[in-house]
């Protein structure tokens, strides 16, 4: 199937028209999407070498959003018109989905997740035992760990072009506070914690303060840094003015009790969530 997208992708690219696409040729976009709906296939994966993504996925999602027709979809008393179905839903799924919570087919959310009122995309992968709270999102080809916890308000950015580029990846047991903002493919490692109104993209400047010698890192949180927004003095012509930034403020302590941890390391350093 990855090579039939792949030369389908590149036919489009040279100026082939998708309404020429045989039946063949959409089965194997949809059996794509379908194994992204069901937690099959992933568009990005962890490696012994890191997180690899899966180009040829990323490439079928933009081929469904070609081929697919603009359609009236009715959600009880409402109506939408679009393209993209949403997710329907079963007890068998073992996911509790809050009323108003919305998920695009072609996402995966694991069994024991929790959504409220929030709406995760097409592509995004949601781990076992994590919540995604009210009005958080969940962008396009977003990989959330397990046991996460994105708060109130959270963006999770989507990434779907350019297919090579890597989504935004948040690991196992991380704490993502309150109106975050994580986008442009940046990493947030294993058991991380991010303080209420972080911001972190590519070119985000996270300062490692909490040692002697400050350590700079750009687009990646070392796992279990406890961060919070902070402000770094930059010379403009019109004079020294402070530009955002993120500060590694100390280390979630390591506990075999994950929540009890949690609370030592908000409480250390007065984090607000």
């Amino acid at each position: 199937m990855q090579n039939e997208v792949t030369q389908l992708f590149q036919d489009v690219q040279g100026g082939r028209p998708v309404s020429e696409f045989s039946t063949n040729d959409l089965k194997h976009i949809f059996e794509t999407i379908e194994g992204l709906n069901s937690g099959k296939i992933r568009v990005c994966e962890k490696t012994s070498e890191g997180w690899k993504t899966n180009e040829w996925i990323k490439k079928a999602i933009l081929l469904y959003f070609r081929v697919q027709q603009m359609t009236v979809m009715q959600a009880g008393d409402f109506t939408y018109w679009d393209k993209i179905p949403v997710k329907q839903w079963s007890e068998e799924d073992g996911v509790r989905v809050v009323p108003h919570a919305l998920a695009r087919k072609g996402s995966f959310i694991e069994k024991g997740a929790i959504l409220m009122p929030s709406y995760v995309n097409i592509g995004a992968y949601v781990g076992a035992g994590t919540m995604v709270d009210t009005w958080a999102t969940v962008g396009s080809c977003a990989q959330i760990g397990k046991n996460v916890h994105l708060s109130g308000g959270v963006g999770i950015g989507g990434v779907l072009e350019p297919v090579q580029a890597s989504p935004v990846i948040v690991e196992d047991n991380a704490f993502i506070g309150s109106r975050c903002i994580v986008v442009e493919g940046a990493l947030i490692e294993e058991g991380a914690v991010l303080g209420a109104g972080v911001t972190i993209t590519a070119s985000t400047k996270i300062i490692d303060v909490s040692e002697g010698k400050a350590t700079e890192y750009r687009g990646r949180v070392p796992a279990n840094s406890v961060v919070i927004p902070g402000t770094q003095m930059k010379k403009f012509p019109a004079g020294e003015f402070g530009v955002p930034c993120a500060l590694i403020i100390g280390k979630r302590k390591p506990s075999t009790d994950l929540k009890t941890s949690l609370t030592d390391a908000l409480r250390d350093y007065q984090v607000s969530v």
